[in-house]
This record gives structure tokens, C-alpha cells and sequence, in this order.
């Protein structure tokens, strides 16, 4: 059942901007604002909810991009299984690329080290 709420309710519980909440109906994180009038609009507990699990995958490293592929399937379903097992999906491709990119680093180090050593020669 939804519950009458003003948006800065809204926001202050989860901690975040008005200009945040509107972004993310734009984008298709939350579902549209219901407008009443005199500031209230309907928003739902599952609204707060979609709010507080966007902010943990962001806290995770997560795109909104990717946040979009996995936010509906944390609130379908009673097992929490597959967005469990997307979202792991998502994070090993991150610690893949940030592997890479360390490499990139070390060797970009090994040939400052080399470049300094043979111009402290001269």
C-alpha cells in the first residue's frame, strides 16, 4: 500500500537531493512521482527502499548503467538469488579491469624507474 509522503520526507530518510530523485525517475532507477499536489506526491516504502539498494551498489562501484540492469530484479522474486548473482557478475568485471589497469600502473613505474636510472647516469 502507498503512503502519502512529501518528497523532502523522501529524500531526508534516504539521503539524498530532490534533483537526485528526479534524475533517477528520468533515468528509470525509480518509477514516476505520482504528483497530489501541495508538495505531497505517493511514494511507497518500496520507493525508499529502491533508494537506500541504488546507494549500496553505487557504494559497490556501480554505474547507474549497471545499477538499471540489476535494481528490478532485487525487488522481483523471494530469493534475491539472480541480482545477487548479477551484481557478483558485475563486480568480478571490475576487479578484472582494475587488475588491468594495475598492471598498466606497474609497468608504467617499471619504465619511469628505467628512464630516471639511465638519466641519472649522464
Amino acid at each position: 500500500m502507498k503512503q502519502r509522503m512529501r518528497i523532502g520526507d523522501l529524500t531526508e530518510q534516504a539521503k539524498v537531493t530532490q534533483r537526485t530523485v528526479r534524475s533517477y525517475e528520468y533515468i528509470g532507477l525509480l518509477p514516476p512521482t505520482e504528483h497530489e499536489g501541495h508538495g505531497y506526491h505517493n511514494s511507497s516504502e518500496e520507493k525508499l527502499a529502491r533508494l537506500r539498494k541504488i546507494d549500496q551498489f553505487k557504494q559497490l562501484g556501480l554505474s547507474l548503467d549497471e545499477i538499471r540492469d540489476v535494481i528490478d530484479l532485487s525487488f522481483t522474486g523471494s530469493s534475491g538469488i539472480q541480482p545477487k548473482q548479477k551484481v557478483l557478475a558485475i563486480l568480478r568485471k571490475h576487479l578484472a579491469e582494475a587488475d588491468r589497469k594495475f598492471g598498466d600502473l606497474q609497468a608504467n613505474i617499471e619504465r619511469f624507474e628505467r628512464f630516471l636510472a639511465a638519466k641519472q647516469q649522464l
